[in-house]
C-alpha cells in the first residue's frame, strides 16, 4: 500500500495556522502491540513532522475492559520506542466531571434523550427513534425516575444532512449520520461515558488540532464532527492510516489476541510499523536516526 499525497488547500497568509497539538490516545486494555504502534507511529511523526506538540491520554472510561497496570505499561513502551509526550499524560476515569458538564450542555439544548431500547430488541441499521421525543415535548431530566424501572442509555439527536469533512490521507468523506446511523448513545444504560463523547471533549479541553489514528475509527467522524459543533467545539483535522492486519485478514487487536509488543529491539519494531504505513525501509542504524529519517519524509509528503 502507498501513502496518498495529501491535497489539503493552500494556507491563507493573514490567517497564520494554530499551532499544531496532536495526541496518541490508547485504550489501557493490554500493553501496545503491532497494530497500535502503526497509529502511534503515525500520530507522533505528524506531531514532530509539523513542529507542534504530542500528547498522551489513556482512554479509561470503560472500566470493564481495561486491564490495571496496563496504563504503566503502555507509557514504558512508547518511551522504549523513543516517543516523548509534551505534557504529562491524562486518565479519562480523572475527568468524570468534564463529561458531565458536556452532557449536561446537550441536555439542556434538548439534543439527548433517554432511550430503555436494548439491542436485542433492535432491527439492522440506524437506530428508527424509537424513543425520540415528540416534537414540543421536552425530555425528562437526566435523574428523574422512569416509568421503565431499567436505567435507560442516552442517545443524541443527530442532525439531518450529509456531514462532508475531507481526510488527509483518504481525501473527501462524507456520511448521512441521521440516516446511516440514526440517533447515537453517549451515555451507556450502565451509565458509563459513550466513547464518542469523551473523545470529543477531551479533544476540545486539550486543544486538539489533528487527530491521526487508525482507519477503523473514520466510521465515528461525522458522529463526532456532530457532536463538536453542538458542544460549541472546533472539529480537528482527521488523518485515518492503514490498519495491521493479521493472517486471516482481521484487524490487528487485542480482541483478536494480538501478542504485546516487544520493544527490547525498539529499531525493529519502528521499521515494521513504517513499511505498514506503505513506506520503504529506512537506512537508519540505531532509533534517533530513524527518528529524524522518518520525520523528515513525513514532513516532506503530510506537513
Amino acid at each position: 500500500m502507498k501513502a496518498v499525497r495529501p491535497t489539503d488547500p493552500p494556507r491563507d497568509p493573514s490567517n497564520p495556522p494554530t499551532p499544531y497539538v496532536g495526541r496518541f490516545a490508547p485504550s489501557p486494555s493490554g500493553p501496545l502491540h503491532a497494530g497500535s504502534l502503526v497509529a502511534a507511529l503515525a500520530s507522533y511523526l505528524d506531531a514532530r513532522a509539523h513542529r507542534g506538540r504530542w500528547l498522551v491520554r489513556l482512554e479509561d472510561i470503560d472500566a470493564p475492559r481495561t486491564v490495571p497496570g496496563a496504563d504503566r505499561i503502555i507509557l514504558r513502551q512508547l518511551q522504549a520506542l523513543g516517543m516523548h509526550w509534551d505534557e504529562p499524560p491524562v486518565w479519562q476515569t480523572q475527568r468524570h466531571a468534564f463529561y458531565r458538564q458536556a452532557f449536561d450542555q446537550l441536555l439542556a439544548a434538548r439534543r439527548t434523550y433517554p432511550c430503555h431500547c436494548r439491542r436485542g430488541q433492535l432491527p439492522p441499521g440506524p437506530y428508527p427513534g424509537t424513543c425520540r421525543p415528540q416534537p414540543g415535548k421536552p425530555p425528562p431530566p437526566a435523574d428523574a425516575p422512569a416509568a421503565d424501572a431499567r436505567r435507560p442509555a442516552w442517545r443524541f439527536i443527530a442532525a439531518p444532512g450529509v456531514e462532508h469533512f475531507r481526510d488527509r490521507w483518504l481525501g473527501p468523506q462524507s456520511q448521512d449520520v441521521a440516516g446511516e446511523v440514526g440517533d447515537f448513545i453517549i451515555r451507556r444504560a450502565d451509565g458509563l461515558w459513550a466513547y464518542q463523547l469523551v473523545v470529543v471533549v477531551d479533544d476540545g479541553l486539550q486543544g486538539i488540532t489533528d487527530v491521526v489514528r487508525g482507519a477503523d475509527l473514520l466510521d465515528s467522524s461525522a458522529r463526532q464532527r456532530q457532536l463538536a459543533r453542538a458542544l460549541g467545539l472546533p472539529c480537528p483535522r482527521l488523518l485515518h492510516v492503514p490498519l495491521r492486519l493479521d493472517s486471516q485478514g482481521r484487524k490487528l487487536s487485542k480482541q483478536n489476541h494480538a501478542p504485546a509488543l516487544d520493544t527490547r529491539q525498539p529499531l525493529a519494531a519502528l521499521q515494521q510499523a513504517w513499511a505498514d504505513l506503505g513506506f520503504a525501509p529506512l537506512t537508519a542504524h540505531n532509533t534517533p536516526a530513524f527518528w529524524a529519517d522518518a520525520t523528515g519524509q513525513w514532513a516532506r509528503r503530510f506537513a
